[in-house]
């Protein structure tokens, strides 16, 4: 269930489906996936599924969260240099697992109280400690700890909220999904010195983007 042998098909099947970078290929082989789900899903946990964690959200889908990653770091085979990252929808917790040992500093948003409890005690033991939790509405993003050089998004608002891209950085990138319920563009915004530019990933199925904290 929570093999090295069980990880690393995983990666195999990343690799195959078009993640190339070997620092997030690692992470995804490391992080203990089976910690961020329900003791009843653990043996689900290395299948490229998403799956529910309560309170109608979901862990994203394995390959989701490395081509999210490998869109917002990656560049030439390397790693960007990303000194503070806002996270929008802190979810179980793994994504966050995935990106800290690979930026500075992780600014992560989380509406839903008891879900961001419970990420925050995952997290800890795995010594993640360049996050910072906000129990929040994250279409406000973080404005107090803007500009970031990435901001990720891990559910579906019918447009990029304009708050959102004021607080990207020069040279910033935003990945995030946008549309309606149902299917969604992935896309990719940087924040170019000639405006900002964007880019469709793929099509991908998130939660929606909801208002207000509880």
């Amino acid at each position: 269930m929570t093999s090295a042998r069980t990880r690393e098909r995983l990666v195999q099947r990343l690799e195959q489906s078009g993640i190339n970078n070997p620092m997030i290929l690692d992470r995804i082989r490391s992080v203990p996936r089976h910690l961020f789900v329900d003791e009843a899903l653990e043996s689900r946990a290395y299948e490229d599924n998403a799956l529910p964690i309560g309170q109608g959200q979901t862990i994203s889908q394995p390959y989701i969260v490395a081509l999210m990653t490998q869109a917002l770091l990656a560049e030439n085979g390397e790693l960007r240099v990303s000194k503070k990252v806002l996270e929008i929808g802190t979810g179980s917790g793994y994504q966050t697992a995935i990106l800290a040992p690979l930026v500075g500093q992780i600014f992560s948003i989380e509406r839903v109280g008891s879900l961001l409890e419970a990420a925050r005690k995952r997290l800890s033991p795995l010594g993640a400690a360049n996050v910072r939790f906000r129990h929040d509405d994250g279409h406000r993003g973080w404005p107090g700890q803007a500009p970031f050089d990435g901001i990720i998004v891990s559910a579906s608002p019918d447009r990029v909220p304009e708050v959102l891209l004021e607080q990207l950085a020069l040279g910033g990138r935003l990945v995030m999904p946008v549309g309606s319920a149902g299917f969604q563009n992935l896309i990719r915004v940087t924040n170019m010195p000639s405006g900002f530019e964007q880019e469709n990933l793929c099509r991908v199925s998130f939660v929606p983007m909801l208002r207000d904290k509880q």
